[in-house]
């Protein structure tokens, strides 16, 4: 009778040992699960952005890889061309048409801290004007682009504010179609579908990471570069490209960007100091390449 209990107890142990092997094989693999994600997780905090606003999205499926403060609303100085662009190129106006530089897009762009390089009486296409606008973020290039437009400046900044409603942009607002006035506003949410939007137009992906161009002007050839200098790199597959600087938003940049194979919208607002924005897209870069998009999918 003892012999059978003692032999008992020594099941009932050899039983609640493997249970607890189970339990902590268990408990590895939930752990081994859940680490990537918690890597994920923590790693932005590491990357210590300097952009206050901070967006990063697969293109395609909409899915939510960072964010940052993405349904903040403020200014966007001149990310506000992307929109300049794309209703140029709805209204299907004259590419090949002849523009002459005025001294109203010369006074229209007076607060801007760069001295504008297309002297009054230059004549250039508004291909050229679209492209300058795009790829060097010409202020007086947008300016001459909305001034031509069938029924002025007014009416062009009405189209624009008309083309942001369709595309359901509903933290946007325009006043005028450079991006120097500190009311075009928007999120980061809403800049991630407009650059989704603007990827659609061949001529706004070519022209926005265009490296540099030369255009006869008043004065005689002027040479012009591309503003994202991640573009002129050449070490980024780029599809889609825009900067912005004013005081009240801070450096800014957009991106429509191809990362260890994924399409992905890269959107950041509001950073401080001359290379920050640049700084910030390669840390993310960085992140994305050693973790997160290294994760099997589904």
């Amino acid at each position: 009778m003892h012999n059978t209990e003692r032999k008992l107890h020594s099941l009932e142990k050899i039983v609640v040992l493997g249970a607890l092997v189970a339990v902590l094989f268990v408990s590895v693999g939930f752990a081994q699960g859940a680490g990537p994600r918690r890597k994920a997780a923590e790693l932005p905090d590491k990357m210590a952005l300097r952009s206050s606003v901070a967006l990063v999205q697969d293109a395609a499926s909409g899915e939510t890889l960072f964010d940052k403060n993405s349904e903040t609303v403020l200014p966007i100085a001149s990310i506000t061309k992307l929109m300049t662009a794309i209703v140029v190129l709805e209204q299907k106006l004259d590419l090949d048409e002849r523009v002459v530089i005025s001294q109203e897009d010369i006074s229209a762009t007076h607060s801007s801290r760069i001295r504008g390089r297309l002297r009054p009486g230059s004549v250039l296409t508004r291909d050229e004007l679209l492209l300058l606008a795009l790829m060097a973020s010409d202020n007086r290039a947008a300016v001459a682009l909305a001034r031509t437009a069938p029924g002025g400046s007014d009416s062009f900044v009405a189209a624009m504010n008309r083309e942001a409603e369709r595309l359901g942009l509903h933290d946007t607002r325009y006043s005028e179609p450079t991006g120097l006035s500190p009311e075009n506003v928007s999120s980061a949410q809403d800049l991630a579908r407009l650059v989704k939007a603007a990827h659609g137009y061949p001529l706004i992906r070519e022209y926005s990471t265009r490296r540099s161009a030369f255009v006869k002007a008043r004065g005689g050839t002027v040479g012009f570069s591309n503003t994202n200098s991640l573009v002129r790199s050449g070490q980024w597959d780029i599809e889609l490209s825009k900067t912005g600087y004013i005081s009240a938003a801070g450096r800014c940049l957009v991106m429509h960007v191809r990362v260890a194979s994924r399409d992905l919208v890269v959107v950041l607002l509001d950073s401080y100091g001359k290379y920050s924005r640049v700084g910030d897209a390669q840390r993310i870069r960085k992140w994305l390449e050693t973790s997160v998009l290294r994760e099997p999918r589904g």
